[in-house]
């Protein structure tokens, strides 16, 4: 059984700025995402984990050298990285919504058919790479605990599919910046969440 931490990066300008979806937009935190951080820094000191693992982006980069505490190497791994928002990179809801509102209806209805932004990455195409990086993790970990620090997109993605809803739900689950979630992955038993968002 592999047991996972899973965080969300710290704040960003992207975030406090309205929600701007960020995606691949590669920014640092604020301050009130260091402060975040240092914060689940001292939540996480009642667990013992054995590999911290990152998205490429320096956000959550920053956020996992703060709460790890630095006492592992971060492994970056490319499947982590937030879902590719195309046409919806920068830009707040209310602005892409105006543009092409079809667009965004066809996400919401069916995000594992639909790419995000028009030309972004489908829900489908997702849950195929995180799900991936899920699998070797339970190989090579299988019994230990680690760290992931990844985004607030590929993270309700994953839970969502995990627990056996409809991606279109994938909304309704709620992750704040340096929140944290803990749950089971069992070759025998699969997937059981543990804490959501605490």
């Amino acid at each position: 059984m592999l047991t996972v931490i899973l965080l969300r990066h710290g704040e960003t300008a992207y975030n406090a700025n309205g929600n701007q979806y960020c995606g691949r937009t590669d920014i640092a935190l604020n301050a009130r995402g260091v402060d975040q951080a240092k914060r689940m820094q001292q939540l996480l000191k009642e667990y013992t984990f054995d590999a911290v693992f990152c998205s490429p982006l320096m956000r959550a980069r920053q956020t996992a050298e703060i709460a790890s505490g630095a006492v592992h190497a971060l492994q970056v791994d490319k499947r982590l990285i937030e879902v590719d928002f195309g046409q919806w990179e920068g830009k707040r809801a209310s602005e892409f919504i105006a543009e092409d509102p079809q667009a965004w209806d066809n996400w919401l209805r069916s995000p594992e058919d639909y790419a995000a932004g028009t030309i972004g990455e489908t829900g489908r195409q997702v849950i195929e790479r995180v799900n991936s990086f899920y699998e070797d993790a339970l190989e090579r970990y299988d019994g230990k605990t680690v760290l992931i620090v990844g985004h607030n997109g590929i993270n309700r993605l994953f839970l969502a599919n995990q627990l056996g809803m409809p991606l279109a739900n994938y909304r309704r689950i709620v992750q704040e910046n340096s929140a944290l979630t803990l749950f089971t992955l069992d070759k025998a038993a699969g997937f059981s969440l543990l804490k959501l968002n605490a």
